[in-house]
């Protein structure tokens, strides 16, 4: 007889292949999609995520997961089992009109976003926008009121399990106590260094051309993924068939480039996540923290050292011509700038932060329905000029609409991005103490013993374990955002 688990992993494995068709077709609206298709698209996903709520929340999958609570596992398959437990209770929560309704009201926004932001019409946006917090307020109250949390707790813990407001609140004070100090110390430190900005135009084929070739250093399998363009970078598809983006700027190629390694590392991670767990819940990446502690690790903690700048720096000049911007100290000088600006995906690494932070702190209020998003504009400019000492009146496409993740209700996802660069920061040490001669072997382009390292530690594990505990088995300890402070004092004071 079939047992419980057995109808559990198939059903798991279906739902894996439609979420495949899902994934590829997300990807191609964001990408190559003609903008008549829009609508069309947005409702055959909304189909799909109606078909794939259905299959997970009939009611024989609870039973089947009441069955094989008594079944004798071994350690992974309880650990998926417990995934497929969390995956059911969570759709659970919410009706099927209700996933359709909130599909819809995200591909509405994404889409006009895309002309929207150009055209810096908020009120255009904050239009749909309303509606895509309407729908994602009453998604909070119905988790919360299940889970015995808040609104932004039942949200945020989408994206990083276990996390919660009361543990941000704690991270970011103390973060937010030094980090100012930092920055300004920086920037007055950085006033002494003269630094040469790089002369274009870059032409878009041969800044295309410069990204597939870190790509191959950084060692990403273009036989299951491709690079391709699109309004907002980002990682997308399934480990079979990754798709990363960027965004080209002949004006210069700092931004497209570096950020092709930041992706690069989601989509390694994605492409080297388990394969004999493939189509199960404990297979995929185990938090939005987490995956972005690939991003992050791959470009800021390797992507912008020293060594991997002047290793990839004889390819810049190969595909660009020499000038006197990308004389090697000038060139990292450049890569290393600290200069607070409005646009978040283009901030150094200092200043990073404060973006997130802002971002956080706006729509935990949102969502908690402290404010409406009217009150938005005024907000975002009063926290960035607290901040960063930059003025955003009336520049909505640089300040509160330039960012996607708000367009399909995302709520509780922006946190995770300096989460993953305290996770990246304490995972590079372990990698340094793992492999004491780190430095000379990223000088001469051997990388492996690094993916090595990422792969016995993270990649192959997936989501067998908790976040605390993959940061524990890997470095030894749960998340200590002290690494994260020794990083940036060490690179940006010290060196």
């Amino acid at each position: 007889m079939t047992s419980a688990y057995q109808h559990l992993s198939a059903t798991f494995q279906r739902l894996s292949r439609f979420s495949h068709v899902t994934a590829i077709a997300g990807c191609d609206m964001q990408t190559t999609m003609p903008p008549g298709g829009s609508q069309a698209r947005g409702e055959a996903l909304a189909e799909m995520s109606v078909l794939q709520h259905q299959i997970l929340t009939a009611p024989q999958v609870g039973e089947w997961l009441k069955a094989a609570q008594q079944a004798s596992l071994n350690d992974v398959e309880r650990a998926n089992l417990h995934e497929m437990q969390r995956a059911y209770q969570q759709a659970s929560l919410l009706p099927d009109d209700f996933v359709e309704a909130k599909s819809i009201a995200g591909s509405v926004c994404e889409h006009a976003w895309r002309t929207q932001r150009p055209a810096n019409d908020w009120q255009g946006f904050a239009t749909n926008l309303k509606e895509v917090v309407r729908l994602s307020r009453e998604e909070a109250q119905r988790r919360a009121d299940a889970s015995g949390c808040s609104r932004y707790d039942a949200l945020l813990d989408l994206y990083e399990p276990g996390m919660t407001r009361a543990r941000l609140d704690a991270t970011f004070g103390e973060l937010k106590s030094w980090l100012p100090d930092l920055l300004q110390q920086v920037v007055e430190k950085q006033a002494q260094q003269p630094i040469v900005t790089p002369q274009g135009p870059f032409a878009v084929p041969a800044q295309r051309q410069l990204g597939l070739s870190i790509m191959e250093t950084l060692g990403f399998d273009f036989n299951h993924g491709r690079l391709d363009i699109s309004a907002h970078p980002f990682c997308g598809g399934v480990p079979e068939d990754v798709r990363i983006t960027t965004r080209y700027n002949e004006a210069e190629f700092l931004s497209a480039m570096m950020g092709v390694i930041h992706e690069t590392g989601h989509a390694r991670y994605e492409q080297n996540l388990p394969q004999q767990w493939r189509g199960q819940p404990v297979a995929l990446a185990r938090s939005t923290a987490i995956h972005e502690s690939q991003s992050l690790f791959m470009e800021m903690q390797l992507g912008r050292s020293r060594e991997f700048l002047q290793r990839i720096l004889p390819t810049i000049i190969a595909t660009f011509g020499d000038q006197p911007a990308l004389q090697a100290d000038n060139f990292i000088r450049l890569t290393q700038q600290v200069k607070p600006g409005l646009i978040r995906v283009d901030a150094d690494e200092l200043s990073y932060p404060a973006h997130v932070i802002l971002r956080y702190e706006i729509e935990q209020a949102l969502i908690e329905g402290e404010i409406e998003v009217e009150d938005i504009p005024a907000l975002w400019d009063e926290k960035m000029m607290q901040s960063l000492g930059l003025d955003t009146r009336g520049n909505y496409r640089d300040g509160c609409m330039q960012d996607i993740h708000w367009t399909d209700g995302a709520f509780g996802y922006f946190p995770t991005y300096t989460l993953g660069a305290m996770y990246a920061a304490q995972l590079f040490r372990a990698v340094q103490t793992a492999i004491p001669q780190l430095s000379e072997l990223i000088q001469h382009g051997e990388l492996q013993p690094v993916f090595d390292w990422l792969q016995q530690n993270i990649w192959q594990h997936g989501s067998r374990f908790s976040t605390d505990q993959l940061l524990i088995n890997a470095t030894g300890e749960a998340l200590n955002p002290a690494y994260f402070r020794q990083h940036l004092e060490q690179r940006y004071l010290k060196n």
